[in-house]
């Protein structure tokens, strides 16, 4: 896959998070250092929060109105590694697809503030951004065999009431099956998750069985 390697690096690198160190500065040395300009990011150093931004609203903008009805989702953005364009700012942003189940990945050129290159791809099946785990939780409580069983857990474990998905610990696992089986052989092609639920006093909601179909909008359980 050349340099689109790096989507299924995303399983092991997760979000990066770039932290600086602070510096502690008194008298005239602390006014001179508050008035300084920042200093640009070179080309290899990680994308500002500020470029994430920018990046995921340039790369989104011809596909607002799928994403306003859910059916394309931005999934993350990444600084590009293209090792021809060394001399530029570029991110790649990944966004999907659910109803044609392609994987999108376009590249912005940040100094230009555009999309240099696309490229589309099926079969293609990044990690579960955060945002896909609370939309698998909501389609889970709006279930009718487990929403209620979820939240008679969470009442359990917690002692309240379970007010959004976004209050259950998440974590997601794109799910490919090996062969058919309770209906989860659509997740051969479909944007499928395996969601592990944490309660209030740490333990787990055994989930096994359950599969989450982002595509279909529907739940497997699987048949062991």
């Amino acid at each position: 896959m050349g340099r689109r390697r790096v989507v299924m690096a995303i399983a092991g690198a997760g979000v990066v998070a770039v932290a600086g160190a602070a510096l502690l500065l008194s008298g005239e040395q602390g006014s001179q250092a508050a008035g300084a300009v920042p200093r640009a990011p070179a080309p290899e150093d990680p994308l500002t929060g500020g470029e994430i931004a920018r990046a995921g609203a340039i790369a989104s903008a011809t596909s607002r109105a799928h994403m306003a009805i859910g059916r394309v989702s931005l999934l993350y953005v990444e600084r590009d590694d293209d090792k021809d364009a060394e001399d530029r700012r570029r991110a790649d942003a990944y966004l999907y697809d659910y109803g044609s189940d392609k994987l999108i990945v376009r590249t912005v050129d940040l100094g230009r503030g555009e999309v240099v290159e696309e490229s589309v791809s099926r079969g293609v099946q990044p990690p579960p951004s955060k945002a896909e785990e609370v939309r698998a939780a909501e389609l889970l409580l709006a279930d009718s065999a487990y929403g209620g069983g979820v939240r008679r857990a969470y009442a359990k474990a917690g002692g309240r009431e379970l007010r959004s998905a976004a209050d259950l610990g998440l974590r997601g696992l794109i799910f490919t099956p090996v062969q058919e089986g309770g209906g989860a052989g659509q997740c051969e092609t479909h944007r499928c998750v395996r969601l592990f639920v944490r309660l209030p006093d740490t333990t787990w909601l055994d989930t096994s069985r359950i599969i989450v179909d982002l595509s279909a909008k529907k739940i497997h359980t699987l048949e062991w």
